[in-house]
This record gives C-alpha cells, structure tokens and sequence, in this order.
C-alpha cells in the first residue's frame, strides 16, 4: 500500500475495500458478475472530526461498513470509498 496524500475533512474517512471474495467455501469460483460487493476494508485516512462528534476510528482500522455506503474514488489506480463515520457500522 502506498501512502496516499489525502486528508478527508470533518468526519469523513477514506476506505479501501478488500477484495471481492472469488472462490467459495468450497472452492467454486465465482463470475466476476456474480461478486458482492465488499463490505469490509481498511482506513487510510481519517479528517479531524466536529466538536459535536469525534473520530471514533483511527487509521489502519478494519472496518464494517453498509454495502450502500460511501462515494467510489480512483487515486493513482486503486479504488478508494469516501465515507463518513456515521456509514461505519462496527471496527474488527
């Protein structure tokens, strides 16, 4: 992972997703159209908060977050989710 030059403001996080799982338990491989999307990835970034909410999460946190959530970014050829705190549902 190379370190990226971003610093997302307020209480937005930048995220990058796993990835896609592309074999079952069982070892079935599954078509790329066929994938979920991930749910889970790892904290890069983390802006500096409000005086109403802290920052919660820290960088390099594993995090949870809804399949819905946040706005897809490509920085140097890998993709990133900008979302806020409030989309994380849970740190691992």
């Amino acid at each position: 992972m190379a370190k990226v030059n971003i610093r997302p403001l307020g209480t937005r996080v930048l995220v990058e997703p796993f990835e896609a799982e592309e074999k079952t338990a069982s070892g079935l491989y599954i078509p790329n159209t066929a994938q979920e999307k991930p749910q889970k990835g790892k904290v890069i970034a983390v802006g500096s908060g409000t005086e109403k909410e802290k920052m919660e999460v820290k960088v390099d946190d594993v995090v949870l977050y809804g399949k819905y959530s946040g706005t897809e970014i490509n920085i140097d050829g890998t993709k990133y989710l900008m979302m806020q705190q409030s989309d994380i549902l849970a740190v691992i």
